[in-house]
């Protein structure tokens, strides 16, 4: 038990004031609640306060076909639509024992790469946009509508894209658009070098976040953090290298999993401009194995009423953010029995607990940014 005493007038030097940041707040990225004791301007403790966006989603499971769940997975990490995804429908292939055409298998690390991106562009333009730099968020929107123009052409949606289905994909690829999804990473590409000139090279940025928010190994460890964060703080673990899945287990000579051992509010930074690099990178291989890949199928053909045998299977995916895993319980009918999400951003956003004591106020946006978390993610 910890005792905080409250005070009003000329006491109140002594005493510790209690201040919520948010729940609405410019630096929240979303509806999240955080209560700080201060003592002046240190921060002495810090409690996230969650479950303002809370919307049942794995409740909602249970009353939805495995067909309709796709869209329920899609939206809580509105960023990261496609590798949401992505995780239901491979637990559900897994418990079918089913085998995804190889067009289909490419594509969706395809996409899942192009959603990397766009995931990280958002916050590459919104970390600096928090700490009073308000020109990179605009380069960043310029980039995301390149990639954006391809992802809607594809699948009809700008944003939740359900483009994937038990089996495959919703439908096969426009007739050019494997040429137009060059470009647009070639476009993006060339313009990358804002972010490493105009963002890293500003001694402002760099003072604001050099040794500030410093997370150990330790409480990667103890807290479940995982993604960009967690290899901020030295902890080498990327799920496409560590344990393939899709077309990963062929692109491990483009693969490179960016690791500093800082782990600090720049460290993660750097963390997550590398990885969008790579994901460029990652994307053009495939666009190159595509290339050459025979006509084929891009789904299987499945019953009208899709029922998964009973048992049970956990199927992970190295998310934008972290480490997303989908546990799902099945009773033989068409209706999951549970679906149980790990998000990455409820992990992730736990380490703030640790992070913030000690720390001015001045410094808490710059660390809760850093964190790069979507709300949703976190109430589910």
């Amino acid at each position: 038990m910890t005792e905080t005493t409250v005070g009003i007038g000329g006491a109140a030097e002594s005493t510790d004031m209690v201040l919520n940041i948010g729940p609405q707040h410019p630096s929240t990225h979303g509806v999240l609640r955080l209560r700080l004791v201060l003592d002046g301007e240190v921060v002495r403790e810090a409690e996230p306060v969650i479950g303002y966006m809370h919307r049942g989603a794995e409740k909602l499971f249970e009353a939805r076909d495995y067909r309709q769940i796709i869209m329920l997975a899609n939206r809580h990490d509105w960023l990261s639509a496609f590798s949401n995804e992505l995780g239901v429908v491979m637990a559900v292939e897994r418990m079918l024992g089913m085998e995804v055409p190889e067009r289909a298998v490419w594509t969706r690390t395809l996409l899942a790469e192009l959603n990397r991106v766009l995931n990280h562009l958002m916050f590459l333009g919104s970390y600096p946009l928090e700490l009073g730099g308000i020109t990179p968020v605009f380069h960043a929107f310029r980039e995301r509508e390149e990639l954006q123009a391809v992802m809607e052409e594809v699948s009809g949606g700008r944003m939740h894209y359900m483009f994937n289905r038990v089996g495959g994909l919703k439908e096969d690829l426009p007739a050019g658009w494997l040429g137009r999804a060059r470009q647009a990473v070639a476009d993006v590409r060339s313009r990358m070098d804002v972010y490493d000139r105009l963002v890293l090279g500003n001694e402002i940025f760099r003072g604001r976040t050099r040794g500030v928010g410093v997370l150990s190994p330790a409480a990667v460890h103890a807290y479940g953090v995982s993604g960009p964060i967690a290899r901020a703080s030295g902890v080498d673990f990327d799920l496409r290298r560590d344990e393939p899945y899709l077309a990963y287990g062929e692109l491990q000579d483009t693969l490179r999993v960016a690791v500093r051992e800082e782990g600090d509010c720049l460290a993660r930074f750097e963390c997550l401009l590398e990885q969008t690099h790579n994901s460029l990178d990652l994307a053009d291989a495939c666009l190159d194995r595509m290339a050459e890949l025979p006509p084929g199928p891009i789904n299987q053909r499945l019953p009208k009423v899709l029922k998964a045998p009973e048992g049970h299977t956990y199927a992970w995916t190295e998310n934008p953010l972290g480490v997303n895993g989908y546990y799902l319980v099945s009773k033989g009918e068409k209706t999951p029995y549970r679906l149980k999400l790990r998000s990455a951003s409820f992990n992730n956003i736990q380490a703030l607990v640790e992070l913030l004591p000690g720390t001015l106020v001045a410094d808490m946006v710059a660390i809760l940014g850093s964190l790069f978390f979507v709300v949703g993610d976190i109430d589910k």
